[in-house]
């Protein structure tokens, strides 16, 4: 993956525009690439019906009430343990980007 790119002033930009610079940041990874961010504490997990882009949109925009509903909802997780081991024993390929400090994924 590349360096993240990150808006200057999120809060200035619209939705669209956030998406159009994280867009070509998004990528594949695998797990053993992704496993030294996990030992760091940064991984977010986006389950499936919540498009990647969306979540890094509203992180990058620090939209605390829909990022809360996300995690509320489990749509957004911190990965765990648990994930880690699912992810040693299956080596699965996700699709990422960085929102910094956070790396969210998704299986592919």
């Amino acid at each position: 993956m590349t360096q993240p790119t990150q808006p200057q002033t999120a809060q200035a930009r619209t939705p669209q525009e956030i998406r159009q610079l994280l867009e070509p940041e998004k990528g594949p990874i695998t797990w053993p690439e992704l496993q030294p961010h996990f030992a760091r504490g940064v991984v977010l997990h986006v389950a499936e019906e919540l498009p990647l882009l969306d979540a890094a949109v509203h992180l990058v925009q620090d939209d605390k009430p829909r990022v809360e509903d996300m995690l509320t909802r489990g749509l957004l997780a911190r990965a765990d343990v648990d994930h880690a081991k699912d992810w040693e024993a299956r080596k699965p390929r996700f699709e990422a980007v960085v929102v910094a400090p956070w790396v969210l994924v998704r299986e592919m």
